[in-house]
Protein backbone atom coordinates (compact mmCIF):
# COMPACT_ATOMS: atom_id res chain seq x y z
CA UNK A 1 0.00 0.00 0.00
CA UNK A 2 2.77 2.72 0.90
CA UNK A 3 4.57 1.53 -2.02
CA UNK A 4 1.47 2.11 -4.25
CA UNK A 5 1.34 5.67 -2.85
CA UNK A 6 4.76 6.69 -3.55
CA UNK A 7 4.45 5.57 -6.94
CA UNK A 8 1.78 7.57 -7.47
CA UNK A 9 3.30 10.55 -5.62
CA UNK A 10 6.11 9.97 -7.59
CA UNK A 11 4.49 9.86 -11.47
CA UNK A 12 2.40 13.23 -10.01
CA UNK A 13 5.51 14.62 -9.18
CA UNK A 14 6.97 13.78 -12.63
CA UNK A 15 3.68 15.68 -14.26
CA UNK A 16 4.24 18.10 -12.27
CA UNK A 17 8.04 18.82 -13.34
CA UNK A 18 7.09 18.20 -17.18
CA UNK A 19 4.00 20.76 -16.42
CA UNK A 20 6.86 23.15 -14.40
CA UNK A 21 9.18 22.01 -18.08
CA UNK A 22 6.62 22.82 -20.38
CA UNK A 23 5.61 26.45 -18.55
CA UNK A 24 8.83 27.24 -18.50
CA UNK A 25 9.54 26.89 -21.97
CA UNK A 26 6.26 28.50 -23.14
CA UNK A 27 7.17 31.66 -21.21
CA UNK A 28 10.55 31.27 -23.10
CA UNK A 29 8.76 30.96 -26.19
CA UNK A 30 6.44 33.74 -25.55
CA UNK A 31 8.85 36.47 -24.53
CA UNK A 32 11.32 35.37 -28.20
CA UNK A 33 7.72 35.75 -29.88
CA UNK A 34 6.96 38.73 -28.56
CA UNK A 35 10.74 40.41 -28.47
CA UNK A 36 10.72 39.42 -32.29
CA UNK A 37 7.74 40.92 -33.20
CA UNK A 38 6.79 43.74 -31.30
CA UNK A 39 7.81 46.47 -33.83
CA UNK A 40 5.43 44.39 -36.40
CA UNK A 41 2.58 44.25 -33.60
CA UNK A 42 3.20 47.88 -32.72
CA UNK A 43 3.21 48.85 -36.05
CA UNK A 44 -0.16 46.72 -37.12
CA UNK A 45 -1.44 48.20 -33.95
CA UNK A 46 -0.70 51.71 -34.77
CA UNK A 47 -2.50 51.09 -38.53
CA UNK A 48 -5.86 50.58 -36.63
CA UNK A 49 -5.31 53.15 -33.45
CA UNK A 50 -4.55 56.61 -33.37
CA UNK A 51 -4.52 57.11 -29.26
CA UNK A 52 -0.88 55.90 -27.77
CA UNK A 53 -2.85 54.93 -24.41
CA UNK A 54 -4.93 52.56 -26.49
CA UNK A 55 -2.74 51.35 -28.74
CA UNK A 56 -0.71 50.41 -25.34
CA UNK A 57 -4.16 48.24 -24.05
CA UNK A 58 -4.21 47.08 -27.41
CA UNK A 59 -0.63 45.69 -27.28
CA UNK A 60 -1.17 44.18 -24.13
CA UNK A 61 -4.28 42.51 -25.20
CA UNK A 62 -2.55 41.09 -28.01
CA UNK A 63 -0.11 39.45 -26.41
CA UNK A 64 -2.18 38.10 -23.67
CA UNK A 65 -4.49 36.24 -26.62
CA UNK A 66 -0.73 35.22 -28.05
CA UNK A 67 0.40 33.92 -24.82
CA UNK A 68 -3.07 31.88 -24.68
CA UNK A 69 -2.43 30.78 -28.30
CA UNK A 70 0.74 29.68 -27.72
CA UNK A 71 -0.07 25.77 -26.68
CA UNK A 72 -2.14 25.66 -29.80
CA UNK A 73 0.53 26.80 -32.56
CA UNK A 74 0.84 23.54 -34.55
CA UNK A 75 3.69 25.26 -36.81
CA UNK A 76 1.50 25.22 -39.95
CA UNK A 77 2.10 28.91 -40.73
CA UNK A 78 5.47 30.77 -39.54
CA UNK A 79 5.29 32.30 -36.45
CA UNK A 80 5.62 35.98 -37.63
CA UNK A 81 1.73 34.60 -39.37
CA UNK A 82 0.68 33.58 -36.68
CA UNK A 83 0.91 36.46 -34.33
CA UNK A 84 -0.15 38.88 -37.00
CA UNK A 85 -3.54 36.60 -37.34
CA UNK A 86 -3.78 36.54 -33.61
CA UNK A 87 -3.12 40.71 -33.46
CA UNK A 88 -6.06 41.24 -36.67
CA UNK A 89 -8.49 39.58 -34.85
CA UNK A 90 -8.28 41.55 -32.07
CA UNK A 91 -8.14 44.59 -34.08
CA UNK A 92 -10.83 43.56 -36.04
CA UNK A 93 -12.82 42.99 -32.50
CA UNK A 94 -11.79 46.53 -31.66
CA UNK A 95 -12.32 48.46 -34.62
CA UNK A 96 -15.83 46.54 -34.39
CA UNK A 97 -16.45 47.42 -31.39
CA UNK A 98 -15.48 51.33 -31.87
CA UNK A 99 -17.56 51.28 -34.62
CA UNK A 100 -21.12 50.10 -33.05
CA UNK A 101 -20.24 52.67 -29.57
CA UNK A 102 -18.52 55.98 -31.08
CA UNK A 103 -17.38 57.79 -34.26
CA UNK A 104 -13.80 56.77 -34.69
CA UNK A 105 -11.79 59.59 -33.22
CA UNK A 106 -9.39 61.67 -36.33
CA UNK A 107 -6.84 63.05 -34.32
CA UNK A 108 -4.29 63.36 -36.36
CA UNK A 109 -1.88 65.24 -34.05
CA UNK A 110 -1.20 61.89 -31.82
CA UNK A 111 1.27 59.29 -33.61
CA UNK A 112 2.80 56.76 -32.23
CA UNK A 113 5.96 57.23 -30.64
CA UNK A 114 7.18 54.08 -31.85
CA UNK A 115 7.02 54.81 -34.46
CA UNK A 116 9.20 57.92 -34.30
CA UNK A 117 11.37 55.98 -32.95
CA UNK A 118 12.05 53.52 -36.24
CA UNK A 119 13.79 56.44 -38.13
CA UNK A 120 17.61 57.69 -37.79
CA UNK A 121 18.75 61.79 -37.22
CA UNK A 122 17.29 63.54 -39.63
CA UNK A 123 17.34 67.58 -40.12
CA UNK A 124 14.22 69.12 -38.24
CA UNK A 125 12.65 70.14 -41.79
CA UNK A 126 13.35 66.58 -42.64
CA UNK A 127 11.35 65.30 -39.42
CA UNK A 128 8.77 67.64 -39.85
CA UNK A 129 8.11 66.50 -43.30
CA UNK A 130 8.15 63.21 -42.73
CA UNK A 131 5.95 63.20 -39.57
CA UNK A 132 3.65 65.41 -41.41
CA UNK A 133 3.39 62.40 -43.96
CA UNK A 134 3.45 59.56 -41.62
CA UNK A 135 0.23 61.36 -40.11
CA UNK A 136 -1.17 61.72 -43.16
CA UNK A 137 -1.02 58.03 -44.49
CA UNK A 138 -2.09 56.75 -40.66
CA UNK A 139 -5.11 58.99 -40.98
CA UNK A 140 -6.05 57.97 -44.72
CA UNK A 141 -5.23 54.55 -43.69
CA UNK A 142 -7.85 54.40 -40.50
CA UNK A 143 -10.22 56.12 -42.97
CA UNK A 144 -10.48 52.60 -45.09
CA UNK A 145 -12.46 49.97 -44.55
CA UNK A 146 -11.60 47.28 -41.89
CA UNK A 147 -10.63 44.73 -45.07
CA UNK A 148 -9.02 47.26 -46.32
CA UNK A 149 -6.83 48.62 -43.49
CA UNK A 150 -5.69 45.23 -43.00
CA UNK A 151 -4.65 44.11 -46.20
CA UNK A 152 -2.52 47.68 -46.64
CA UNK A 153 -1.26 47.65 -43.22
CA UNK A 154 0.47 43.97 -43.13
CA UNK A 155 1.69 44.92 -46.91
CA UNK A 156 3.60 48.25 -45.48
CA UNK A 157 4.97 45.71 -42.89
CA UNK A 158 6.28 43.89 -45.85
CA UNK A 159 4.77 40.97 -45.57
CA UNK A 160 4.22 38.86 -48.79
CA UNK A 161 0.88 38.22 -50.54
CA UNK A 162 1.18 34.29 -49.35
CA UNK A 163 1.68 35.76 -45.74
CA UNK A 164 -1.27 38.42 -45.59
CA UNK A 165 -3.37 35.35 -47.47
CA UNK A 166 -2.39 33.20 -44.06
CA UNK A 167 -2.91 36.12 -41.75
CA UNK A 168 -6.41 36.78 -42.97
CA UNK A 169 -7.69 33.23 -44.22
CA UNK A 170 -8.79 34.41 -47.70
CA UNK A 171 -6.85 33.25 -50.97
CA UNK A 172 -4.03 34.97 -52.44
CA UNK A 173 -6.08 36.30 -55.08
CA UNK A 174 -8.40 37.81 -52.64
CA UNK A 175 -5.34 40.14 -51.23
CA UNK A 176 -4.17 41.30 -54.41
CA UNK A 177 -7.81 42.74 -55.54
CA UNK A 178 -7.97 44.26 -51.80
CA UNK A 179 -4.57 45.62 -51.86
CA UNK A 180 -5.44 47.54 -55.22
CA UNK A 181 -8.42 48.71 -54.06
CA UNK A 182 -6.94 49.94 -50.77
CA UNK A 183 -4.36 51.75 -52.95
CA UNK A 184 -6.63 53.17 -55.03
CA UNK A 185 -8.72 54.82 -51.80
CA UNK A 186 -6.14 55.59 -50.16
CA UNK A 187 -4.81 57.59 -52.71
CA UNK A 188 -8.20 59.32 -53.21
CA UNK A 189 -8.10 60.10 -50.21
CA UNK A 190 -4.64 61.72 -49.95
CA UNK A 191 -5.66 63.42 -53.28
CA UNK A 192 -8.41 65.21 -51.12
CA UNK A 193 -6.02 66.33 -48.04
Amino acid sequence: MIASVYNEKASMGGAFTNSMSFSLHNQKTFTCWMTEHEKLLRHIITGFEAKPAIQDELFQEIALNVWRALPKFRQDSSVKTFVARIAHNVLATHVAKAIKTIQADQDLTDISQEAEKDHHQPTPYQSLNQRQRQQKLLGAIRQLKLEQQQVITLALEGMSYQEIAEVLSITTNLVGVRLQRAKSALAQILEAV
